[in-house]
């Protein structure tokens, strides 16, 4: 089941992004570190109602942010829509390393899609880390186009790819 998150569930979504972020940095991927996701983070998506969950067997296994604050580093990407003002952006998705590879991402990508037309959102874009070539692979499968790079220093050196998917009805 996928549902806005509750405030008692942040030690969880922690807990959750720490062994995602350890997982990937065991097999290289350097995305997500120390600092980011950061718990300021979520606390303020917890605030915004833009925090979603999944959970299975009344355990949190999944995570992902629905916003429609875009960052100040995407700005000089060429959108393929034009109105910043009714896109969705889709962050932190994450999904606990044991549950890998079962369908959960599909399930929250199919969560975030039909919320994205069924609230009259233009298209919803999302970044991924240059590196990690699963995810990009996962996207591009899904129909998301990539636009640009972007930089996140205080994660990595290397670029974060763009991506944006327009709603159909």
């Amino acid at each position: 089941m996928i549902r806005l998150a509750k405030e008692t569930e942040l030690f969880e979504i922690l807990s959750l992004t720490k062994a995602c972020t350890t997982h990937m940095i065991d097999q290289g991927i350097f995305q997500w570190n120390d600092t980011y996701p950061s718990k300021e983070a979520f606390v303020n998506d917890l605030n915004r109602r833009e925090l979603f969950v999944l959970k299975s067997n009344h355990k949190l296994i999944g995570c992902m942010v629905l916003t429609t604050i875009m960052d100040k580093e995407y700005i000089p990407i060429n959108w393929i829509t034009k109105n910043n003002d009714n896109s969705l952006y889709l962050h932190r998705l994450a999904i606990h390393p044991k549950k890998q590879g079962r369908g959960y991402a599909q399930k929250m990508m199919d969560f975030a899609e039909k919320y994205a037309i069924s609230n009259n959102y233009t298209s919803i874009r999302l970044d991924t880390f240059s590196k990690n070539y699963r995810n990009q692979k996962f996207y591009e499968i899904r129909g998301y186009k990539r636009l640009g790079s972007v930089y996140f220093p205080k994660q990595s050196k290397f670029p974060f790819y763009c991506y944006e998917w327009l709603c159909k009805k």
